[in-house]
Protein backbone atom coordinates (compact mmCIF):
# COMPACT_ATOMS: atom_id res chain seq x y z
CA UNK A 1 0.00 0.00 0.00
CA UNK A 2 1.07 3.55 -0.62
CA UNK A 3 1.32 6.65 1.49
CA UNK A 4 -2.20 7.75 2.44
CA UNK A 5 -1.13 11.38 2.90
CA UNK A 6 -1.14 11.91 -0.87
CA UNK A 7 -4.96 11.84 -0.64
CA UNK A 8 -5.14 14.60 2.00
CA UNK A 9 -6.97 17.71 0.87
CA UNK A 10 -3.93 19.96 1.19
CA UNK A 11 -1.90 17.60 -1.05
CA UNK A 12 -4.47 17.25 -3.83
CA UNK A 13 -3.81 19.27 -6.97
CA UNK A 14 -6.59 21.83 -7.24
CA UNK A 15 -8.52 22.10 -10.50
CA UNK A 16 -7.63 25.42 -12.07
CA UNK A 17 -10.05 27.65 -13.93
CA UNK A 18 -9.66 27.61 -17.70
CA UNK A 19 -9.99 30.44 -20.18
CA UNK A 20 -11.65 29.56 -23.48
CA UNK A 21 -12.98 31.46 -26.46
CA UNK A 22 -16.62 30.50 -26.80
CA UNK A 23 -17.64 32.82 -29.63
CA UNK A 24 -15.95 35.10 -32.11
CA UNK A 25 -18.92 37.47 -31.83
CA UNK A 26 -18.00 38.95 -28.43
CA UNK A 27 -15.00 41.22 -28.98
CA UNK A 28 -12.90 43.01 -26.41
CA UNK A 29 -11.56 46.54 -26.75
CA UNK A 30 -8.62 45.11 -28.72
CA UNK A 31 -11.09 43.69 -31.29
CA UNK A 32 -10.11 40.12 -30.37
CA UNK A 33 -12.62 37.51 -29.17
CA UNK A 34 -13.17 37.66 -25.41
CA UNK A 35 -12.10 34.63 -23.41
CA UNK A 36 -14.58 33.18 -20.97
CA UNK A 37 -13.44 31.73 -17.65
CA UNK A 38 -14.85 28.38 -16.59
CA UNK A 39 -14.33 26.14 -13.57
CA UNK A 40 -14.94 22.54 -12.60
CA UNK A 41 -17.60 21.94 -9.97
CA UNK A 42 -17.51 19.51 -7.07
CA UNK A 43 -19.38 16.21 -7.05
CA UNK A 44 -21.64 17.66 -4.38
CA UNK A 45 -22.57 20.62 -6.59
CA UNK A 46 -23.14 18.23 -9.51
CA UNK A 47 -25.42 16.02 -7.42
CA UNK A 48 -27.45 19.06 -6.39
CA UNK A 49 -27.86 20.11 -10.03
CA UNK A 50 -28.93 16.59 -11.02
CA UNK A 51 -31.51 16.56 -8.22
CA UNK A 52 -32.89 19.90 -9.44
CA UNK A 53 -33.33 18.46 -12.93
CA UNK A 54 -34.91 15.16 -11.88
CA UNK A 55 -38.62 14.70 -11.43
CA UNK A 56 -40.86 11.87 -10.34
CA UNK A 57 -43.04 10.41 -13.08
CA UNK A 58 -45.96 8.10 -12.28
CA UNK A 59 -45.62 4.61 -13.78
CA UNK A 60 -48.62 4.05 -16.05
CA UNK A 61 -50.82 1.19 -14.94
CA UNK A 62 -49.19 1.00 -11.50
CA UNK A 63 -51.00 3.06 -8.91
CA UNK A 64 -48.69 4.73 -6.38
CA UNK A 65 -45.47 3.79 -8.21
CA UNK A 66 -43.10 6.35 -9.63
CA UNK A 67 -39.90 6.42 -11.62
CA UNK A 68 -37.34 9.19 -11.82
CA UNK A 69 -36.53 11.02 -15.01
CA UNK A 70 -33.71 13.51 -15.50
CA UNK A 71 -34.08 16.33 -18.01
CA UNK A 72 -30.54 16.25 -19.43
CA UNK A 73 -30.96 19.39 -21.54
CA UNK A 74 -31.95 21.31 -18.41
CA UNK A 75 -29.10 19.69 -16.46
CA UNK A 76 -26.47 20.58 -19.08
CA UNK A 77 -27.71 24.17 -19.20
CA UNK A 78 -27.54 24.52 -15.42
CA UNK A 79 -24.12 22.82 -15.38
CA UNK A 80 -22.75 25.25 -17.96
CA UNK A 81 -24.15 28.24 -16.06
CA UNK A 82 -22.73 26.97 -12.74
CA UNK A 83 -19.28 26.47 -14.28
CA UNK A 84 -19.13 29.90 -15.92
CA UNK A 85 -17.04 32.33 -13.87
CA UNK A 86 -16.73 35.09 -16.50
CA UNK A 87 -18.88 36.61 -17.82
CA UNK A 88 -21.04 36.77 -14.71
CA UNK A 89 -24.24 35.23 -16.04
CA UNK A 90 -26.10 36.27 -12.89
CA UNK A 91 -25.49 39.96 -13.59
CA UNK A 92 -28.85 41.74 -13.77
CA UNK A 93 -27.63 44.18 -16.41
CA UNK A 94 -26.43 41.38 -18.68
CA UNK A 95 -29.68 39.44 -18.27
CA UNK A 96 -31.73 42.60 -18.86
CA UNK A 97 -29.82 43.34 -22.07
CA UNK A 98 -31.05 40.00 -23.47
CA UNK A 99 -34.51 40.34 -21.84
CA UNK A 100 -34.16 37.06 -19.92
CA UNK A 101 -34.08 35.91 -16.32
CA UNK A 102 -31.75 33.12 -15.22
CA UNK A 103 -28.14 32.26 -15.98
CA UNK A 104 -28.89 29.07 -17.92
CA UNK A 105 -31.49 30.81 -20.09
CA UNK A 106 -29.09 33.71 -20.68
CA UNK A 107 -26.45 31.31 -22.02
CA UNK A 108 -28.89 29.81 -24.50
CA UNK A 109 -29.96 33.28 -25.63
CA UNK A 110 -26.44 34.72 -25.92
CA UNK A 111 -24.97 31.89 -27.96
CA UNK A 112 -25.92 30.46 -31.33
CA UNK A 113 -26.92 26.79 -31.42
CA UNK A 114 -23.45 25.71 -32.59
CA UNK A 115 -21.65 27.89 -30.06
CA UNK A 116 -23.85 26.55 -27.27
CA UNK A 117 -23.22 22.92 -28.28
CA UNK A 118 -19.46 23.58 -28.37
CA UNK A 119 -19.61 25.30 -24.99
CA UNK A 120 -21.48 22.39 -23.41
CA UNK A 121 -18.83 20.04 -24.78
CA UNK A 122 -16.02 22.18 -23.29
CA UNK A 123 -17.81 22.37 -19.93
CA UNK A 124 -18.12 18.60 -19.82
CA UNK A 125 -14.41 18.29 -20.63
CA UNK A 126 -13.44 20.75 -17.86
CA UNK A 127 -15.40 18.61 -15.41
CA UNK A 128 -13.71 15.41 -16.57
CA UNK A 129 -16.75 13.87 -18.26
CA UNK A 130 -14.69 13.17 -21.38
CA UNK A 131 -12.26 10.80 -19.63
CA UNK A 132 -13.18 7.12 -19.49
CA UNK A 133 -12.07 4.69 -16.79
CA UNK A 134 -9.91 2.97 -19.44
CA UNK A 135 -8.10 6.26 -20.08
CA UNK A 136 -7.45 6.70 -16.36
CA UNK A 137 -6.19 3.11 -15.99
CA UNK A 138 -3.87 3.57 -18.97
CA UNK A 139 -2.54 6.84 -17.50
CA UNK A 140 -1.94 5.16 -14.12
CA UNK A 141 0.11 2.43 -15.79
CA UNK A 142 2.48 4.97 -17.36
Amino acid sequence: MGDLSCFFSQNAVKAENERIVVSRRFLGSDKKPMAWEVRAITSEEDESLRRECTKRIPVSGRKGQYTQETDYNLYLGKLAAKCTVFPNLNDKGLQDSYHVMGADILLKTMLTAGEYAGYIEKIQKVNGFDTTMEDLAEEAKN
